[in-house]
């Protein structure tokens, strides 16, 4: 079988999206498939036993670590490939020349569902945008053979718009990357952290992931336990300035990626991830992974990896003081903690990525036949 694959970024470790992509794609070549992935931005040597094509692209100017791709040349690429299924994560310009091409051709087109950008609209004070945005999305996943939603959640969103064949594709975790073993004192002293609580963010630095919230309950917990707790913000973004005046005693040690982000995840406590714009949310199931149990909104789809691991506790979305009594009752009940640890972890020993992504290789199988 022959797959093309586009997506709007393939760069190692960028987000979620990336990071998933790379897991599939690992699956795809495991299970000796021909892959071709068309990406504006490609992360040198990533192509491993498959074709690889950079698509021209423009920067976004409202989000600067993206580029938004031009379908120049691909129509020529793809008559060169001659794929049996075609596979589109991100439903942007050239997404729609895939959709184009395939309906055109005969070939089964499949999407998957990664990003709310709805909900990314009244960040940017574009909400009058939304009605316009679902009714392309709703015309460009209908136009597809299949759609894959992350979790239940997202998948009943998605019904309630009017998108038909939505199958859900989860995600995996490597547990030889992430575990408790790689916990480091020496890490933990470097930080200035030792016989503290580690409270932990992972993520961009960026309003739509509902840091304001963090910041408000960083100043409650403050306030109660002081010197007891400690803050450790990873990541970065526009709004890193900001926060670094707000939590100036927090530990800001920037982007991280391998074995220094297994090791920051393990050397942490709680995870505080307040975000309500998550179709699933790896940096959750990172941390539960890494034995840190996480407090999470109940809107997105953070809650559905809490619910079913047992790794975490659910708070009202956007509620400081409910997000602050779920961080408390870690921190006052050594019990609950240590069952809550021990459950996430048995669950993410569980939740390897090629059974994970097995489903989507069945689909594919399944359309093609």
């Amino acid at each position: 079988m022959r797959v093309a694959l586009y997506t709007g970024t393939f760069q190692r470790d960028q987000d979620g999206v990336a990071k998933t992509i790379y897991r599939l794609v690992d699956t795809i070549v495991e299970k000796g498939m021909d892959l071709a992935v068309w990406s504006p931005l490609i992360t040198e040597g990533a192509d491993r036993g498959f074709q690889l094509h950079r698509v021209a692209s423009l920067s976004l100017p409202l989000y600067k670590d993206y580029r938004i791709g031009i379908p120049k040349g691909i129509k020529r690429e793809l008559d060169e490939f001659k794929p049996d299924v075609i596979h589109i994560a991100t439903p942007d310009i050239v997404g729609r020349y895939f959709l184009r091409y395939g309906r055109k051709k005969g070939i089964p087109v499949v999407a998957s569902y990664h990003t709310d950008f709805s909900s990314y609209l009244k960040y940017y004070h574009l909400t009058f945008l939304r009605g316009a945005l679902w009714k392309y999305l709703k015309w460009f996943h209908n136009g597809c053979r299949a759609t894959f939603a992350p979790t239940r959640e997202v998948k009943k969103g998605l019904e309630n718009r009017g998108i038909k064949e939505i199958h859900i594709w989860s995600r995996g975790i490597d547990t030889s990357q992430y575990g408790l073993e790689r916990r480091s004192r020496k890490l933990r002293k470097d930080w200035g952290m030792e016989g503290r609580t580690v409270i932990l963010y992972s993520g961009r630095f960026v309003w739509y992931k509902d840091i304001d919230v963090f910041v408000d309950v960083y100043r409650k917990l403050k306030s109660k336990y002081k010197d007891e707790v400690g803050f450790v913000l990873i990541g970065s973004g526009p709004r890193e300035g900001d926060l670094k005046k707000s939590i100036p005693e927090g530990v800001f040690p920037g982007y991280l990626t391998g074995e220094e982000l297994w090791s920051a995840y393990a050397s942490s406590d709680i995870l505080l991830f307040p975000s309500v714009t998550e179709t699933f949310g790896n940096v959750v199931l990172e941390a539960v992974a890494s034995g840190v149990p996480a407090v999470v909104s109940d809107v997105g789809g953070c809650m559905e990896i809490v619910e079913d691991t047992g790794g975490g506790l659910v708070a009202t979305a956007k509620d400081t003081d409910a997000f602050y009594r779920a961080v408390s009752r870690l921190l006052d009940d050594k019990t609950l903690y240590k069952k809550i640890r021990s459950m996430g972890l048995d669950s993410c020993s569980k939740r390897d990525w090629t059974g994970v992504n097995k489903k989507v290789l069945d689909t594919y199988i399944k359309l093609v036949r």
